[in-house]
């Protein structure tokens, strides 16, 4: 059955072109259209549609895409602009809208993305978490990869995992896997892709769970631009309805940026020496400093033994800040991590396991 499409698009040239295309094709009935969203919202009512295509370039088209997803909550609403705009779609996407497509477009590529993003979740903005620790060997990595697997589980959404780690990522170790591409020819390629050909650049690892490998050598760190790589993560935002990014350790332009997108940003630390604790605390008066800091940094330290509450205060009360999560040492889970079997099974009988599943919980609360 043929989708019913209204289109709403302000340059006459470029509407004459979207309506030809979409009637060569049996995929699609045009109902209508309109140049501007305020015209079309009213009587489209009529037409019963299934698919919009609304040119969010317009600022109030944007404005007006809360009252189509309200008034039309079973259609498709494909925001369309000339060129790739990140902040853009990140407005469409916060205004309801199922994605965003760039004009001029082919039937068949309409369907692509309608499938592209009937897959990826709810209809809601890409919930953007970072792991940072102030020094490596912080459990940072392996947070992350359970993480992924369990907010896939319990949601069902699309989970990204981006491996961030420039020089040293372990991601690809934990799963066993030889992806061909990685996060270098994200960035290198950013510029000339859409959501539908960036999906690919992903690994699946698990049932929606997919990694965007770090680079094969070191040295390839140097071929990744911050910038490039915010625009990577911002991108993944439209494919995958969660996306944890695995950052190196220490503050860099890379961990800087990716942090200021980010909806959450862990900082993990391991008890060990004590020195740790100092470190965390520097690190989040440096979050805090910052405006909205305080309220989206939270402190999680790992290996905690013994792991009490009274303990939790302790580790608070040197810190300076609250101790958000807390994760108990379990040798059984870092052996599943370091053989490469982490998507295989996780020890579901661990206190570990539960915390985390607890993190997870929180995680998919915030985003919804």
């Amino acid at each position: 059955m043929a989708y019913r499409v209204i289109v709403v698009e302000n340059n006459p040239n470029m509407l004459d072109e979207i309506v030809n295309t979409l009637r060569r094709s049996p995929d699609f009935e045009v109902a209508s259209t309109y140049k501007s969203a305020n015209a079309a919202i009213n009587p489209s009512g009529m037409f019963h549609p299934d698919l919009f295509l609304l040119n969010v370039e317009d600022e109030e088209t944007i404005e007006d895409l809360p009252d189509f997803v309200k008034k039309f909550p079973g259609a498709y609403i494909l925001g369309t602009m000339n060129q790739w705009d990140p902040l853009i779609a990140q407005k469409a996407m916060e205004g309801g809208a199922t994605g965003c497509i760039l004009k001029p477009f082919t039937a068949r590529e309409v369907l692509e993305y309608i499938q592209l993003y009937s897959i990826r979740g709810e209809r809601k903005p890409a919930r953007l978490i970072s792991f940072f620790s102030p020094k490596g060997r912080a459990g940072r990595t392996t947070l992350a990869a359970i993480l992924a697997l369990l907010i896939a589980e319990k949601t069902g959404e699309r989970v990204a995992l981006i491996d961030a780690d420039l020089q040293f990522g372990d991601l690809p170790m934990f799963f066993d896997i030889e992806p061909k591409r990685t996060v270098v020819d994200a960035t290198q390629d950013i510029k000339l892709l859409t959501p539908v050909t960036f999906a690919p650049y992903f690994y699946p690892i698990k049932d929606n769970v997919e990694l965007l490998s770090s680079p094969e050598r070191p040295e390839y760190a140097e071929l990744v631009a911050p910038e490039s790589l915010t625009e990577v993560v911002m991108m993944a935002g439209n494919v995958f309805r969660y996306v944890l990014v695995d950052l190196p350790s220490g503050f860099n332009p890379v961990t800087l940026n990716v942090c200021r997108i980010s909806n959450v940003v862990f900082v993990t630390t391991m008890i060990n020496s004590g020195f740790e604790v100092k470190h965390a605390k520097k690190t989040m008066e440096m979050f805090a400093s910052q405006d909205d800091g305080r309220r989206k940094v939270h402190a999680v330290f790992t290996r905690v033994n013994p792991f009490t509450e009274e303990n939790r205060q302790k580790i608070a009360d040197q810190l300076g800040y609250p101790v958000d999560v807390m994760i108990p040492n379990e040798y059984r889970m870092i052996s599943v991590a370091n053989s490469g079997r982490l998507a295989q099974g996780l020890p579901r009988d661990t206190l570990l396991m539960k915390s985390i599943g607890e993190m997870a919980d929180k995680i998919i609360d915030g985003g919804k």
